[in-house]
């Protein structure tokens, strides 16, 4: 083989190794790509059209109403905000209402001052910024007082309809006890859940787990003979490995 051979075969070697896509690192997870196919698809049958638990009438109220949950209840957010949402439900309303009147609303949610100050000041930005509309990009949500990543995500899924994924304490729980996306933070576990998640299911798996960890995988002691995946788990807590009749659950009653 001449130089100039040498040269240029060289030179090919290292133009397809710059432009090669670099190998994906497998994702954490204690489950096969046929179990996660699996959990999902009885997560559909128990709860075909699973749904947020918090009020609300638009997307203004969503954003709202999941400002006010951090740290709170659904039901506690519920109670506060039906009288609230009746006379305030645009940010323009609420302007008017004032932070005074809106802590009146809210005094029964923890954290109340604060949360009066964000949502008076988000109001003011919607009008400000957006022209009174909720934006739909994560960038631009965030940009919003009082919203951070999951705020965001919430309000994209249930006011838009764009999958997305948002880690709540019951989620982060969830992907941690059951070894599905373990992460130390909530961020690293919904680039986790995002990247396992088949897609079929991606949009609705948000409620799936949330509800799954509110009322089965609750945070004290689980109640694995409930528990329709308990056969698949492989969480160190389990105590139950018969999985519970595959049927579909009740519908929900949003705001009991």
């Amino acid at each position: 083989m001449t130089i100039d051979k040498k040269r240029s075969s060289t030179q090919t070697l290292k133009k397809s190794i710059s432009t090669a896509k670099p190998r994906q690192k497998r994702v954490k997870t204690a489950y096969s790509q046929e179990e996660l196919n699996e959990i999902f698809r009885r997560f559909s049958i128990q709860r075909p059209e699973p749904k947020g638990e918090l009020e609300h009438t638009n997307p203004f109220t969503l954003v709202v109403a999941v400002a006010l949950s951090a740290q709170a209840t659904d039901v506690g957010v519920n109670r506060a905000t039906r009288a609230l949402f009746a006379i305030a439900d645009t940010p323009q309303k609420m302007l008017a209402l004032g932070e005074e009147r809106l802590i009146d609303h809210i005094k029964t949610i923890g954290l109340y001052r604060n949360k009066a100050k964000n949502v008076i000041a988000l109001s003011q930005m919607l009008i400000d910024n957006f022209g009174g509309e909720v934006p739909k990009s994560r960038e631009e949500l965030m940009m919003l007082p009082g919203v951070g990543r999951k705020t965001a995500n919430v309000v994209m899924s249930m006011a838009f309809g764009i999958p997305t994924l948002a880690v709540d304490t019951h989620v982060f729980r969830i992907a941690n006890r059951i070894l599905l996306a373990p992460g130390k933070t909530p961020d690293e576990v919904e680039d986790r859940l995002v990247r396992i998640i088949p897609e079929p299911y991606l949009f609705h798996a948000h409620h799936w787990l949330i509800l799954h960890g509110r009322y089965c995988c609750k945070a004290r002691k689980p109640e694995c003979e409930r528990c329709v995946i308990a056969d698949i788990c492989k969480s160190p807590e389990k105590t139950w490995d018969v999985p519970a009749p595959l049927v579909e659950l009740p519908a929900q009653l949003i705001g009991a």
